[in-house]
């Protein structure tokens, strides 16, 4: 009976991934569309932890990092979560991403978790030009650029877990800014390839997300006007230039990962190695398959590895950006309780990931996890 239901859960979760992938690939990507998308920072990975194995962890991601990835990891927080996160992006350009996310298990049966995320960029100054004089020498201004998430998870049953985030979105520069509002929803489920044995629990695992799914945003301000001379009237008038709407990078992940166990003992479980994949279809570029691999020694030591596949990404000319597809990345997570005492998991982590890119020196993440769960949260 109970391989009949498990069997049954996984072919629904099949069918709903197959039906995307299905509406995503006859909605393929157009290649006059890329890059006309707005607010392209959504679709960049900040933090330390899932970036460092190619972001093939829809499946598994969990707590403050699924802002990015997946919501329905917001309801894996055992107790209270704070992450914080600097990447120094495309190194040699001076663009730096910090990232700040908190989680809050709330409730009395532990089921619902609520966060809030912070994303914001470091561009650096700007030479201010007109047309009179294009080689600067008036001074410089700074862009901003700034996503606010609001999160909500919940775990419907031991399998199953959702969520969904509410994000603001703010891109200014002095004269000129746009605001906008979208959402990201998510489910993970997780099961048992062998349900009599407590050291193979959920060991496989789905994950399926849409993300930046919202109305258009539309540029504003004194910026867009220009002056101009009325014909026939002999002044000068200010007019304003209405610019075209730009689109959020709309986004659906869907992907499964396997952990195996690696201890020869049955009763032990100290080495496991996951093996994880994503299919990302994204509106406004080449779609990309994504494939991971991380080993962990009693969840303190985790090493990964990842790369990006994308239509046309091994070569230089076709390539549709700086990213080459490799990543890898190491994390230590200490425990925090005293010797012994095995209600108290609460842990810290330090977090680093690589990517590759050409040109550019590669993209280098910095993370550290507070992990504070006291009570021994399953």
């Amino acid at each position: 009976m109970i391989k009949l239901e498990i069997k049954n859960r996984i072919r629904n979760i099949l069918v709903l991934s197959t039906g995307l992938f299905i509406i995503s690939s006859s909605n393929a990507s157009d290649p006059a569309r890329f890059g006309t998308a707005g607010a392209p920072q959504l679709t960049i990975n900040g933090w330390a932890r899932s970036s460092g194995w190619g972001n093939a962890n829809v499946s598994g991601v969990r707590g403050a990092e699924s802002f990015y990835f997946n919501p329905a990891g917001l309801a894996k927080t055992r107790q209270t979560e704070l992450v914080f996160a600097r990447t120094a992006w495309l190194l040699g350009t001076g663009i730096n991403i910090n990232n700040v996310a908190f989680t809050q298990n709330i409730g009395k049966s532990g089921s619902d978790v609520i966060g809030i995320s912070l994303m914001s960029y470091e561009i650096g100054n700007i030479q201010i030009t007109t047309v009179q004089q294009p080689d600067g020498g008036l001074g410089t201004y700074r862009p901003s650029f700034m996503n606010l998430g609001f999160g909500y998870g919940k775990k419907f049953t031991d399998a199953i877990s959702g969520g969904i985030v509410t994000r603001l979105i703010q891109e200014q520069i002095p004269d000129v800014k746009m605001v906008g509002v979208c959402f990201d929803a998510g489910v993970q489920y997780a099961t048992s390839s062998n349900p009599n044995s407590k050291l193979k629990k959920d060991d496989i695992k789905f994950g399926i997300s849409l993300r930046n799914i919202g109305p258009s945003m539309t540029p504003s301000g004194d910026g867009l006007t220009r002056k101009s001379t009325i014909q026939g009237a002999g002044y000068e008038s200010s007019m304003f230039s209405r610019a075209d709407a730009v689109q959020f990078p709309a986004l659906i992940h869907i992907g499964g990962s396997y952990d195996i166990k690696l201890d020869r003992d049955e009763d032990v479980y100290f080495n496991r190695l996951t093996i994880g994949a994503n299919y990302n279809y994204n509106n406004f570029s080449p779609n990309l398959t994504s494939i991971g691999l991380e080993y962990a020694y009693k969840e303190i030591f985790m090493v990964r590895t990842g790369y990006n596949f994308q239509q046309g990404g091994f070569n230089y000319d076709t390539r549709n950006d700086a990213l080459t597809g490799f990543s890898a990345g190491a994390s230590v997570e200490i425990p925090l309780a005293a010797k012994g005492n095995t209600e108290n998991k609460s842990t810290i982590a330090i977090d680093y990931s690589y990517r590759s890119t050409n040109p550019f020196n590669g993209i280098h993440s910095f993370g550290l996890r507070i992990n504070i769960d006291s009570k021994g949260s399953k």
